[in-house]
């Protein structure tokens, strides 16, 4: 039996982390299946995953293999048997698309030789640049339907709730990823006639008619008109394509539910993965959430995974990985916890040329602040590389393979093509088994938060649609794009972090905006914002709130009419831009409670006039424009920082105090670069998880409500370490009190730790007797045992306490 509730993987009553590899049964020989899953064990995991790519499997229309007629290694119910037999869960992901570089994104050719229509229309009647189709057509439905009953022949008799191991089932792969990637809407004659039904249902046809003044009652010339859509009508038809794409990926995801449990597939979660990360960042993730949130939050038993490449984890890209937890868990029902399903690891000598080498440290850092943030599921892509065979039909496309990789596969994975381990596999694997050593606890553990959240409106993201010719949508695309993330990410998000914020995320679009649960705001916004989200800003303003405005000034709502109802409950009137530009060093210095603070250079400001019971922040030299106001506002309170400010981590901490939160947690270490977040149990267990961004070792002490921890000896973090320090811990053979050193092990009779400083302290409370040890230094008082390691951590850091 398999539960989502309370955000935890529950099966068999058990609370559970899936820490899974993915290992692709048909790039390998079965006779190497053994030797990649002995290695997946090795590692420290417990589930297998794998693509089941329609294109191999049938390659010509009618001839199925999932047996291993044509091929030994498409033998799909022999992997997943031998899976079981080693004692791991089986995450099934049978497409139809699955990309892992395959050619057609993984759908066989006959697909589109049989019904060309599927490839979609796009702007100006061009058709789609990417391999994309109509995904509710139905001539592909049909062939989709016909392609599950095949595979859940297979799956559904090894489900875990029929005796089996699967535990999961992905439903297609990156929906709706390749349209924003080319910026290729689908937008065929059949979509249209759809598009105008949902229209009509959602506004009426008298409205539907104001918002598109075209001719719609000629089919040909309406859809025309969408295709090359005129300025009038531009900004709606942006607004409409995304609600409606989110509709209809809903309704896709739905039907191939739909024909998995018609064929046995119940019981288990059905997974939707979200992609979005570029350039190792996660600037764009959003958009991906955006596009796909209503697609796993329609009815229960869906979970969301998401897709994450960031190659390193560094003090550049941290807070992205921090913010996109936050903002997918903004978005989930309450009972749905985070997973990712794409968790990026090795090298990232992706191009078989080590040109984007990766520090070992990578995937252990990921690990840890997923972990800590309520990942309960990661799935290591791709854990095992291997070959891609060539085809029995030949395409005369270059190399006539499966996948345009080459012959070999995974270059970058932590277990070669070849089945060699790369530099990456230990710290990899040694982050996996601290987690597992102590999955019980971290399997119900949720992230502590201070009162301040991050605010996050999908339809900022929307904005994966955009007419080329179209200097409207540019202007609100481009507008939302430069303030939905970038500067709101890399300053006020990295600053609340590096001052120990432990912060979610609100989705204040779509849920109600509270005091209560939200004390503080920190809202990144741009020069459009819908009324109905100003309304609400206001309301909480009134009521008590905190906010803090991060951006523009809301001017215009989403379709780019006039709409100032945030900025009048503020009192103020935006009266002009500033921009850097040659010879022109825009700099804003401080005033009032802001100062005295260094003159600070910016390259934007947007400037207005405010009521006298502002205080202005942060003025343009020279001009002496407001840009940065303290305002009261009802009971509450907004700091508009309208500009693009430094990283000034004690400003922006200062400023979220003055709106009502502080962070519980501290440390005085004056290098930063520090992570710093706790989760707890309901009994009060908790981990302080820290991460060291930098490449060297940090020496600093921590703080709870200002008092400090670990009797206030200072505590060293190794270059680009991450630890999991147990507080009042419960374990089998009694309960850590406090430790420098992580649990790596915890049997009845033993607890085995890493150490982690030149000297380490472990205070322990038992019933039973710490045996002696060499080691090690023991005293007790009572019930409770002090032990002082003899070794440092940098020479041996393995350390066993063993109990009698």
């Amino acid at each position: 039996m398999i539960e989502i509730k309370e955000k935890q993987i529950i099966i068999d009553g058990k609370p559970q982390i899936i820490m899974c590899g993915e290992i692709h049964y048909y790039r390998l020989k079965r006779s190497e299946w053994q030797d990649r899953i002995d290695k997946l064990k090795l590692a420290g995991c417990n589930a297998v995953a794998s693509y089941v790519p329609w294109l191999i499997h049938e390659p010509v229309e009618g001839q199925i293999d999932l047996s291993g007629k044509t091929r030994p290694e498409l033998d799909l119910a022999a992997y997943i048997d031998l899976c079981t037999e080693n004692g791991l869960y089986f995450f099934v992901r049978p497409g139809p698309f699955v990309m892992a570089e395959m050619k057609n994104e993984g759908l066989p050719y006959w697909i589109y030789e049989k019904y060309p229509e599927i490839i979609p229309v796009c702007w100006n009647g061009q058709q789609a640049t990417t391999k994309t189709v109509d995904y509710m057509h139905p001539g592909f439905l049909q062939e989709c339907k016909r392609w599950y009953k095949s595979v859940m022949e297979v799956v559904s008799p090894r489900l875990q709730t029929n005796g089996g191991s699967i535990i999961g089932l992905q439903l297609d792969n990156e929906i709706g990823m390749l349209s924003w990637a080319s910026n290729c809407p689908d937008l065929t004659d059949f979509v249209l006639d759809d598009f105008f039904v949902w229209l009509d249902e959602r506004y009426g046809r008298d409205e539907v008619a104001a918002r598109y003044p075209i001719n719609l009652k000629e089919i040909e010339k309406r859809n025309e008109s969408v295709r090359s859509p005129k300025e009038e009508f531009a900004p709606a038809l942006m607004k409409d394509l995304g609600y409606y794409m989110r509709h209809r990926f809903a309704k896709y995801v739905a039907e191939l539910r739909g024909y998995a449990e018609e064929y046995g597939v119940k019981d288990i979660p059905f997974v939707v993965n979200i992609h979005g990360t570029s350039n190792l960042r996660g600037l764009t993730f959003p958009i991906g959430i955006s596009q796909l949130y209503e697609s796993y939050t329609q009815g229960p038993g869906y979970l969301s995974g998401s897709d994450i490449y960031f190659g390193d984890l560094t003090m550049g890209t941290f807070q992205d990985l921090y913010i996109i937890n936050a903002m997918m868990d903004a978005v989930h029902t309450p009972d749905q916890p985070l997973t990712s399903v794409e968790f990026n690891c090795g090298d990232g000598n992706f191009g078989d040329n080590y040109g984007g080498r990766y520090d070992p440290s990578a995937a252990d850092l990921k690990t840890r602040m997923s972990i800590a943030q309520g990942n309960r599921l990661l799935n290591y892509y791709l854990f095992a590389g291997g070959t891609n065979y060539r085809m029995e039909e030949k395409r005369g496309d270059g190399n006539d393979r499966i996948a345009f990789t080459g012959e070999r596969h995974g270059f970058a994975a932590p277990v070669s093509p070849e089945g060699k381990l790369n530099y990456t596999f230990p710290r990899m694997a040694r982050a996996i088994k601290t987690i597992m050593a102590v999955e019980e606890k971290a399997a119900v553990m949720n992230e502590e938060r201070d009162p301040v959240s991050f605010a996050f409106i999908p339809d900022y993201f929307m904005t994966e649609y955009q007419y080329p010719e179209s200097e409207q949508m540019k202007e609100i695309a481009s507008n939302l794009e430069g303030n939905r993330a970038g500067s709101a990410w890399e300053n006020v998000g990295r600053a609340m972090l590096l001052g120990g914020y432990r912060f979610g995320s609100t989705d204040i679009q779509n849920n109600p905006l509270s005091v209560e649960t939200t004390p503080v705001l920190v809202l990144p916004s741009a020069r459009y914002m819908s009324s109905e989200i100003q309304e609400k800003l206001t309301l909480y303003l009134e009521d008590g709130g905190g906010l803090l405005l991060y951006g523009e000034i809301p001017q215009y709502d989403m379709e780019g009419n006039d709409c100032t109802i945030l900025a009048d409950a503020l009192g103020v009137r935006v009266t002009g831009v500033h921009r850097d530009f040659d010879h022109n060093y825009l700099s804003l210095y401080a005033e009032n409670w802001a100062a005295p603070r260094p003159e600070v250079r910016t390259y934007f400001a947007q400037v207005f006039t405010a009521g006298e019971k502002a205080a202005p922040l942060l003025k343009v030299y020279k001009t002496d424009e407001i840009c940065a106001a303290d305002i009261p506002v009802g009971k509450g309170r907004a700091v508009i920082m309208a500009t693009s400010y430094s990283c000034d981590i004690s400003f922006i901490k200062e400023i979220i105090e003055r709106l009502g939160a502080s962070a519980r947690y501290s440390h005085d270490c004056e290098e930063h670069g520090v992570f710093l977040t706790t989760t707890a149990n309901e009994e009060g267990e908790r981990f302080i998880h820290l991460l060291n961004l930098d490449g060297f070792d940090k020496t600093f002490r921590i703080f709870e409500n200002g008092q400090p921890l670990f009797d206030g000896e200072p505590i060293m973090l190794q270059s680009r370490d991450g630890v999991m320090l147990p507080i009042n811990l419960a374990l089998k053979a009694g309960k850590v009190i406090a430790s420098t050193a992580e649990i790596t092990k915890n049997d009845e009779d033993l607890i085995e730790f890493r150490l982690t400083q030149p000297v380490d302290r472990i205070l322990i409370e038992s019933d039973r007797t710490v045996k002696a040890g060499a080691d090690y230094t023991v005293n007790n008082s009572g019930n409770q045992f002090t032990i002082k390691s003899k070794k440092h951590a940098k020479i041996d850091d393995k350390l066993v306490i063993e109990f009698k």
